[in-house]
């Protein structure tokens, strides 16, 4: 499977997804249709669906205007999260298939909206599989608690996505990277690999790159909100177990100024 990212709106990415072999694509959280057309045309790809990670305007407002520019196709969106334009609803476990080789698996990932939705998506034995977290988890980062609770978010990062294989990528919703990477060496100064990270970041976007994908494992050794098991982290941050800990450092991340 290829994957390419289509940089939207100020700082949003909608991503493209297609099975090699068919040439069918599928768009993640499309918000500006006629530039991901632009792409899958560019590509000489079919677009078959849409995926969309939640709610939230600047991921599901460009789904209307997606079905009138390619009738028929199929939009998906989490079953309790009232995603624009959705024809088809998932809960967690739901399966979707794309193409000969892709097979995508939804999962609910609460706590930014209550329905939020990530695809784990598969190709062939031999390819990484990737993730698609929307606003759950950045870069070094994760959303903020619109709809839920530091328990719920905990599920989500450290159960739900920790828990994939960490050769996954992990392609987000936004370029938050450089900000969030500096955010996380406040909580750990030391941190060898975010420091190297945020080097990495830096130089990426003066050179006019993205900083995506990550990988589970960059982010498990980076992002302070994945990491909150580590008795070192809740030490750092004044608390005794993991979710009071992501709690914590969810309120210090809203109020920094960077």
């Amino acid at each position: 499977m290829k994957i390419q990212h289509i940089p939207c709106l100020e700082d949003n990415y909608s991503y493209l997804i297609v099975d090699e072999s068919t040439k069918e694509a599928a768009a993640v959280d499309p918000v500006e249709p006629e530039k991901i057309l632009e792409a899958a045309n560019s590509h000489g790809v079919t677009l078959k669906l849409v995926l969309t990670t939640h709610h939230h305007w600047d991921h599901a407002g460009g789904n209307e205007k997606i079905k009138q520019l390619v009738p028929g196709i199929k939009v998906y969106g989490g079953s309790i999260d009232n995603v624009k334009g959705c024809t088809d609803k998932v809960e967690n476990g739901d399966k979707v298939s794309l193409g000969a080789d892709v097979n995508i698996l939804a999962l609910h990932t609460p706590c930014h909206t209550k329905g939020h939705i990530s695809y784990y998506v598969t190709g062939k034995a031999d390819e990484h599989p990737a993730v698609f977290t929307g606003d759950t988890l950045f870069i070094a980062g994760c959303g903020k608690f619109f709809e839920g609770t530091a328990e719920q978010m905990y599920q989500s990062l450290s159960v739900t996505l920790g828990s994939l294989p960490k050769t996954t990528r992990v392609y987000c919703g936004h370029e938050y990277s450089v900000k969030n990477l500096q955010f996380a060496l406040t909580v750990e100064p030391d941190n060898l690999r975010t420091q190297q990270k945020l080097t990495w970041a830096q130089n990426q976007r003066q050179a006019g790159q993205a900083t995506i994908p990550s990988t589970i494992e960059d982010e498990l050794e980076t992002n302070p909100f994945m990491r909150v098991d580590l008795p070192e982290i809740q030490e750092k941050v004044g608390c005794k177990s993991p979710v009071e800990a992501l709690g914590e450092i969810r309120k210090r991340k809203d109020n920094w100024k960077g």
